[in-house]
Formats: C-alpha cells, structure tokens, sequence
C-alpha cells in the first residue's frame, strides 16, 4: 500500500502540545456545562469528539481526519458531566483522580444502578445505551481523557440527555435541536466569557496555579 511521504510540516501538524491546548478549552461544550454541578473544560483534541457546540471545530488541536475521536477535561470538585447516555462506546481514562461513575439504566438521573470509583491510571469502557454520570471526587482538579468511537457529529441527539437535564439546562438558556447541535442563546458570549473565568478561578483555586502555568505532575 503506497502512503504519502510525510514533511516535518505535516508532521508538526499531527502534534499536539498541552502548553497550545490549555489556551483552547470549551467551556460550554455541552448544554449541561451550564448548569451547577456540571462545570467544566472540556478539549477536542483529535476528531469530531461529542459536542453540542460547533465551537469545537476551530479548537481541535489535530485537525487529521481519524477513525477516532480523543477528548480531554478537567472539572473542580463535585463536578462532572450530568446523566447522559450515547449510542457509541465511550471511554475515559483518569489522568489525575478519584472520580466517581454513576451508571444505569433509569433515564432519571436519581435511579442509577451503581457506581465505580476511579483513580489515576484507571479506565472505564462504557457501552452504548448505558446512561452514566461522573463526578471528580477529590479536593483539587480533576483530569480525564476520553476515547470516542467513530460517529458522525450532529446527525442525532449526542448526548441523548433525560428530559429532566434538558428542562434544567433550558431554564438556563440552553438547548440542542433534533442533530445535537446546540441553539446558542442571545446571551452566549457574555455567557461563554463568564463561564471560562469561573473555570478559570476554580483551576486556580484548586491547584494554586494560574491554567497557563499549570504543568501536569511528572
């Protein structure tokens, strides 16, 4: 099978570096990351990741098509994405913990069927068609990476949210239409600024750093 001969340009371009991806978070990737309890910043890195915002498209940090899709997040204590469920394999690995996995199959967010506590170098394979919600449980910031199955974005709901996460996050402002693409409200970029410096605020406080100058644990 012949491959194209590859430049140290083409290559540079298949790089990704944390000091160039901090400054590229999302903060309100997802209708949920609104809402209390489910702050955080999220990070496309490689492919179409799980997203409701078409922000996401000028943040990825490698733009090469792949038959995958790598995301990354950090979220202050008692955070975490709210019950959601996906029709693709889902799976994230702790890169600093503990987190803690709620799962079920009860699209009411207060019914799961358990939970599964995670630390640093722990992962989690979760099936389509489980709803799941997680939370970091430590004191600090937490740290995930998350490998996707291939999907097509904003063909369907992505997220598929339970109507009681939907009503809240509409009572806030924020929706997404029947292809999962989510309707950003008038308030959007007062709201996307607010959100980023909260984030930003909780980082700090969490880790006594600013995020530009956080350096992952060696």
């Amino acid at each position: 099978m012949d491959h194209p001969k590859q430049t140290a340009e083409s290559m540079a371009k298949r790089v990704m570096r944390f000091d160039d991806l901090k400054a590229k978070g999302i903060p309100l990737m997802f209708i949920d990351s609104i809402l209390p309890g489910h702050y955080r910043m999220n990070y496309a890195v490689i492919g179409d990741t799980a997203s409701e915002n078409p922000d996401y498209e000028g943040q990825r940090a490698i733009t090469e098509p792949h038959n995958f899709q790598i995301g990354m997040g950090f979220a202050p204590p008692g955070n975490g994405p709210a019950w959601h469920t996906h029709d693709y394999i889902e799976s994230f690995f702790i890169l600093k913990g503990p987190w803690r996995f709620y799962w079920g199959h009860n699209p009411d967010p207060e019914q799961p069927d358990g939970y599964i506590d995670l630390n640093e170098w722990d992962m989690i394979s979760l099936p389509p068609g489980v709803y799941r919600r997680f939370e970091y449980t430590g004191s600090e910031i937490g740290w995930f990476f998350a490998v996707l199955e291939a999907h097509q974005v904003f063909t369907g709901k992505d997220p598929i949210w339970p109507p009681k996460i939907e009503e809240q996050a509409a009572a806030m402002g924020y929706k997404a239409d029947e292809k999962g693409k989510m309707l950003q409200p008038p308030s959007y970029a007062k709201d996307k600024a607010e959100h980023h410096q909260r984030l930003l605020d909780l980082f700090k406080a969490g880790t006594g750093v600013d995020l530009k100058d956080y350096q992952p644990p060696k």
